[in-house]
C-alpha cells in the first residue's frame, strides 16, 4: 500500500534533532518494513506555540490551500500511484492536522493517526481552534495508534468504537545498541579515555536536548539529586546540546571537579558505544511522555532511573529494568541512584532484563506487525 505520511508538529526531515523527528522517521521505517511504500505528504508545520489566534487562523488557511494542492497532485496520478492511506503522526491542540482529514476524505482512503492527544481543558482557551481541530481529526480517524497510554482516557470518549484505539509500544531500531552491548569492555575503555573519565568509578549517563522547557527541569532535578551523593564514587557524562546549555552547566556547577563531563551533541552512530560504556542511565524525565533515550539505554543493557510521570511506565518496568520515582523529588531520585550505585549486581541484572524487554517488544519488527494490522483493518472498513 502507498501511504501518505505527515507530521504536523515536526517533519521527519527537519534539520533540528528531537525525539519527535526521530519517532517520525522510525514510524516511516516500520511502515516500510511492513511492506508499504511511504511518501512524505508535506513538510508543513502547523504548530503555534504562543496561543496566537490570528496565527492559528492563518495556519488553518495555509493548511486548506496545501490540502487542495495535494488533492490536485494525487488526482493527476494514475489510480495505482495514489495513496491508499493517510498516516499522521503526533497531532494535538498546538499542532493540529489541517491536511489529512480533508485529503483522506476526498480520496475515500483510511485516515490513521498515531500519538494523538486531546485536552478537554483547552476548550475555549487560547488554542481553541487547534483544540477543536484535533478533536475533529481524532473523531474522523479510522484508527488511532496509541504510543502513549497517558493519552487514552481523553481519546476514548471521542471514538465511536473503542477498538479504534490500538496500543503500540514505543520502539527503536535496537540492533546497534544490542551489538554495542556485546563489546561493552572495549567501548568503556575508549569512551572513558575520550572524555577524561576515571576507570574506577561507576558511570552515569544522560542523553537529552538542552531546552528551556521540561528538559531543563530534568537537568536541574538531576543536579540537585547528585549534590546529595557527594559521599559516593560516581561520574556523569552528559550528551546533548541546545539553547539551555549554560543553564544545564549551572545545574551541575557546584559539584566536585571531574565529576561531570559534557560531550555535546553526538551523531546517532556514536551513541550506541556511549550507552554501552555506562553503568546507569540517569534521567528524571520531568513531564515527559516516554523518552527514546530510555529505550536506547535499555537496548544497550543499562538500568534506568527516571521519574514516573506521564507514560514512562510504558518503557521502564519499575523494579525490573529500572527504578521509577516521583518526578519532582530530588531526594527520592537521589535515594534511587544511591541504591543502584551501591549494588552493581542488581544493576547488572536490571540491565540484562532491560535488553531482553526491548528485544521482545520494542523493535521496528514488532511495530511493523502492529501497524500492518492497523492498515489492513482500516482498509477493509473503508472498502465496505
Amino acid at each position: 500500500m502507498r501511504i501518505a505520511f505527515y507530521a504536523p508538529l515536526k517533519s521527519p526531515n527537519d534539520p533540528t534533532p528531537s525525539g519527535d523527528r526521530h519517532m517520525a522517521r522510525l514510524l516511516m521505517t516500520a511502515l516500510e518494513a511492513a511492506g508499504h511504500e511511504v511518501e512524505l505528504a508535506s513538510t508543513f508545520r502547523s504548530r503555534d506555540g504562543a496561543g496566537d489566534g490570528l496565527r492559528q487562523r492563518r495556519l488553518q488557511a495555509t493548511g486548506g490551500r496545501l490540502a487542495r494542492r495535494l488533492l490536485r497532485r494525487y488526482r493527476a496520478r494514475p489510480a495505482p500511484a495514489r495513496p491508499g492511506a493517510w498516516f499522521t503522526y503526533h497531532l494535538y491542540y498546538k499542532a493540529p492536522d489541517w491536511l489529512g482529514p480533508a485529503v483522506s476524505g476526498a480520496l475515500d482512503i483510511p485516515y490513521i493517526v498515531a500519538e494523538a492527544s486531546y485536552a478537554p481543558k483547552r476548550d475555549g482557551g487560547a488554542w481553541d481552534l487547534g483544540h477543536r481541530a484535533a478533536g475533529d481529526a481524532i473523531r474522523r480517524a479510522d484508527a488511532v495508534v496509541g504510543l502513549n497510554s497517558h493519552n487514552a482516557p481523553c481519546i476514548l470518549p471521542l471514538l465511536d468504537d473503542p477498538a479504534k484505539l490500538v496500543p503500540l509500544s514505543p520502539f527503536i531500531d535496537s540492533r546497534p545498541f544490542a551489538a554495542a552491548s556485546g563489546a561493552r569492555a572495549r567501548h568503556r575503555t575508549r569512551v572513558l579515555e575520550e572524555f577524561g573519565l576515571g576507570p574506577d568509578r561507576p558511570l552515569l549517563l544522560s542523553v537529552a536536548m538542552m531546552r528551556h522547557d521540561s528538559k531543563i527541569d530534568s537537568y536541574r532535578l538531576l543536579g540537585a539529586a547528585l549534590h546529595r551523593l557527594g559521599d559516593l564514587a560516581w561520574q556523569l557524562l552528559v550528551v546533548g546540546d541546545g539553547p539551555a546549555r549554560r543553564a544545564v552547566e549551572r545545574a551541575f556547577g557546584d559539584l566536585a571537579p571531574g565529576r561531570v563531563r559534557f560531550a555535546g551533541l553526538l551523531a546517532p552512530e556514536r551513541l550506541p558505544p556511549v550507552y554501552a560504556a555506562a553503568d546507569i542511565f540517569a534521567w528524571p524525565a520531568v513531564s515527559e511522555a516516554y523518552g527514546m533515550a530510555m529505550l536506547e539505554a535499555q537496548a544497550a543493557g543499562l538500568p534506568v532511573v527516571a521519574g514516573i510521570g506521564h507514560a514512562v511506565r510504558d518503557v521502564v518496568r519499575d523494579g525490573e529494568t529500572g527504578v521509577l520515582v516521583t518526578d519532582d523529588d530530588p531526594g527520592a531520585y537521589a535515594t534511587a541512584l544511591r541504591a543502584l550505585l551501591q549494588a552493581p549486581a542488581r544493576r547488572a541484572a536490571m540491565g540484562a532484563r532491560a535488553a531482553q524487554m526491548i528485544a521482545r517488544g520494542h523493535t521496528i519488527e514488532a511495530a511493523a506487525a502492529v501497524l500492518n494490522d492497523v492498515l489492513e483493518a482500516a482498509a477493509r472498513v473503508t472498502a465496505r
